[in-house]
């Protein structure tokens, strides 16, 4: 998996997805709205189109360091860090926020579409050749709509408050210049806290330390990936991963990127549609 590919929401992302073998990127940036492609080969189009390509090496992951990563304290981690995982690093916070939030304990599933159904009732056109690709939502329409607005498109009133709240304060957000000045403004916002965070900054800002704390599965996954223990706790998590301090985010994100989970044992997370509400 490329760096970019973080980037995203997989192929249910109207703003970030492969078209005919090329990836391209819409955004609003500080220059006007643009779109990148960044691969096979970089190229900008709209008002945007410069402000992106002086970032498209982090979007790429060139910018990311293993520097101070010492797999070799694990086995599992040795053997799988020698297929290289590179964290990209957008500088870009409304539309990865957006995608956190509407992540928020539910559903994988629930979460795309709604995140999908969000960009493509408040989303324009992305400039350039790109066909269906769209720019994310602007955060004043959005700080501007009743909570009850979001309803039909799949977030029920708290996460619909959330995304409020937080297109509110989008452009504080964009000025964070790191991971710990926007860890830290995320977190003074309602609804925000350290699973939300991490998702965030492993993106915007390509820290490799960033541990989804409080996710349902992850806990799980890293305790019997590193100790072969099928249930675990955040604490013990934190434990195990404490050896790769600095790069626990790499750790967890090679561990899943490997297609390795702990033992299920019950029902799945039901779907659950909000647009009746």
């Amino acid at each position: 998996m490329a760096a970019f590919d973080l980037i995203g929401f997989g192929r249910h992302d109207p703003c970030a997805r492969w078209i005919d073998g090329q990836y391209w990127l819409a955004a609003r940036t500080p220059e006007g709205p643009g779109s990148i492609c960044l691969h096979p080969e970089v190229a900008a189009f709209g008002p945007g189109a410069a402000w992106l390509l002086a970032r498209a090496d982090g979007m790429r992951g060139l910018h990311d360091s293993e520097a101070g990563f010492t797999p070799e304290k694990h086995p599992l981690v040795q053997r799988l860090a020698k297929t290289p995982l590179r964290f990209p690093r957008t500088g870009i916070v409304f539309p990865r926020l957006l995608k956190a939030i509407c992540e928020q304990k539910v559903t994988g599933k629930e979460a795309y579409q709604a995140y999908s159904a969000i960009v493509r009732h408040f989303g324009e056109p992305a400039p350039g050749p790109a066909e269906r690709l769209l720019l994310p939502p602007d955060p004043l329409r959005i700080a501007t709509s009743p909570y009850y607005v979001f309803h039909p498109l799949g977030l029920e009133q708290r996460r619909a408050r959330v995304v409020i709240g937080a297109a509110a304060k989008a452009a504080t957000l964009e000025a964070c210049p790191d991971s710990p000045s926007l860890s830290q403004r995320l977190l003074s916002l309602p609804g925000i806290g350290p699973w939300t965070v991490a998702e965030v900054v492993r993106v915007v800002h390509g820290d490799a330390d960033a541990v989804s704390v409080g996710d349902f599965h992850l806990k799980n996954t890293i305790s019997w990936a590193l100790a072969g223990e099928p249930r675990g706790t955040d604490e013990r998590m934190l434990e195990l991963l404490e050896p790769f301090a600095g790069h626990r985010g790499r750790v967890c994100m090679m561990i899943e990127q490997a297609g390795i989970a702990a033992p299920r044992y019950g029902p799945r997370m039901p779907i659950r549609s909000f647009r009746s509400f």
